[in-house]
């Protein structure tokens, strides 16, 4: 018979930290740490633990015998059950300070890097309704509070249009106004759960595999334009007409898509997206530059603060207009088209071939013509042969997924010996490991954190390295 778990309970214990992936630290009696997703640094607590390890526990606050002077109102109906926002119980200038903590610990701990005297991080000035793009799930059954499972009355309506319950594929929270996106996001959302609701659309069953309502995905662009699209499990023209026709009748839609998609997930990359009404595509513009986003596109989704976090890029680049640069992991292309304007000539390199099929697109839109676009992988495109064929890379910037840059691609930098390199990351742990190889050849000369996610504890942050004069 296996032995039954114990968990322990730990009194006044004081939460002392905010670490790694939005979670606060505090030291039980023994020592060993304490990670708990509800308590905020400065809290006094009795902890349930429901996990232990041989360095450390995970935990919950169960009491609260002093609340910390960082704590503030969470503004949402729905914090602590969404797990979208860990962080808005918070105030907003200690979210940055954690962030910007967390950084430098990760560059000194992990890197053992000497930095110099940072940038302060720079926060976003909307700290709600920043987001530009929502993906929301349809569920014939929702997930239940505590309150109302424990109620008297019986639930009737039990569809849900909202987001996935964290750990939980087949849960879905209802939610009625979500603050991370701009209106009319919410009054669409409502409109159509609504409307489905009074004529009958089923909404999806991912265990039953039953319904026809599966996800629908809101774009807003900072020009104001608006597209949506949808996935249906199964197709009934009849019904898909019927809440299409609602929607565009009652909304001014930019791009209204749809799908049909029957396969056991909600990935749409390998979908066919049918136009229903307007155009395929929506305009978000940034200075002089227009970039075409369609129902697959990758763009930052914090648009204010991706022009303050390419600013700051362009900044550290330091162009004369003499330079050739590569930008690494390019994306669709946002950065390079950014920076072209003050370079020779800007080579930019990334593995999604729909992502290039778009950089191109939008380049030659911008009528911009000294940046190249090529797809591949990175670790196998990115070679000396690659190099004779486009130029030695004066600059290069490197803008890669959380999991970093390939020891390939880095050992291959090391050869090539830019002058200097511009390392933007959504991970500053695998930015750090990827310095600490660098740094026999570059010294950090400048760093600067950039908040793209208030309420949360994802953070960029971008580093500039200039060559040492002695190798």
């Amino acid at each position: 018979m296996a032995r039954k778990k114990k968990n322990y309970i730990f009194e006044n214990i004081e939460v002392i930290d905010a670490g790694a992936k939005g979670k606060s630290i505090a030291k039980s009696p023994d020592g060993r740490v304490i990670f708990l997703n509800n308590a905020v640094p400065g809290d006094i607590i009795d902890v349930q633990t429901f996990k232990k390890r041989k360095a450390y526990f995970e935990g919950k606050a169960i009491k609260f015998h002093k609340l910390s002077e960082r704590r503030t109102k969470p503004v949402c109906n729905y914090f602590g059950t969404c797990g979208g926002c860990k962080w808005q119980h918070m105030s907003y200038e200690n979210q940055l300070f954690y962030k910007e903590k967390e950084i430098i610990e990760n560059l000194k701990r992990i890197g053992h890097l000497e930095i110099p005297e940072i940038t302060p991080i720079l926060g976003c000035e909307e700290q709600y309704f920043y987001r530009n793009k929502m993906e929301f799930s349809f569920s014939s059954k929702r997930w239940l509070t505590y309150k109302e499972i424990n109620s008297d009355k019986e639930i009737n309506n039990k569809n849900a249009l909202g987001f996935h319950i964290a750990g939980m594929w087949d849960k879905i929270l209802d939610i009625e106004k979500c603050h991370l996106q701009e209106d009319p996001s919410n009054e669409i959302r409502n409109f159509v759960k609504t409307f489905c609701v009074e004529n009958g659309i089923e909404f999806f069953d991912p265990r039953e595999l039953t319904g026809i309502m599966r996800t629908m995905m809101v774009r807003i662009s900072s020009n104001g334009e608006i597209m949506l699209v949808f996935q249906f499990f199964k197709e009934d023209k009849v019904k898909r007409e019927l809440l299409l026709n609602a929607i565009v009748n009652t909304f001014k839609i930019t791009s209204l898509q749809y799908m049909i998609n029957s396969k056991g997930n909600d990935s749409i990359y390998d979908q066919d997206v049918i136009l229903f009404s307007g155009r395929d595509h929506i305009f978000e513009k940034m200075e002089d530059l227009k970039f075409k986003i369609n129902a697959k596109s990758f763009y930052q989704t914090n648009s204010k603060q991706a022009y303050e976090l390419y600013k700051i890029t362009r900044d550290f680049v330091n162009l004369t207009g003499n330079e050739i640069v590569y930008d690494l992991y390019t994306g669709t292309g946002t950065i390079a088209q950014f920076v072209a304007k003050k370079a020779k000539k800007v080579i930019g390199i990334e593995s999604v071939p729909e992502a290039i099929i778009d950089a191109k697109e939008n380049a030659k839109n911008n009528k911009i013509e000294n940046v190249h676009f090529f797809v591949g992988d990175m670790k196998e495109i990115f070679t000396q042969e690659f190099i004779n064929q486009n130029g030695q890379p004066n600059v290069i910037i490197t803008d890669p997924p959380r999991d970093g840059m390939h020891k390939k691609v880095v050992a291959q930098i090391l050869k090539i010996l830019p002058e200097r390199i511009v390392y933007v990351s959504c991970n500053s742990a695998t930015q750090a490991r990827d310095l600490a190889i660098l740094d026999e050849a570059y010294r950090i000369t400048k760093t600067q954190a950039v908040d793209m996610f208030p309420q949360t504890h994802h953070v960029e942050n971008v580093v500039l390295l200039e060559k040492r004069t002695k190798l």
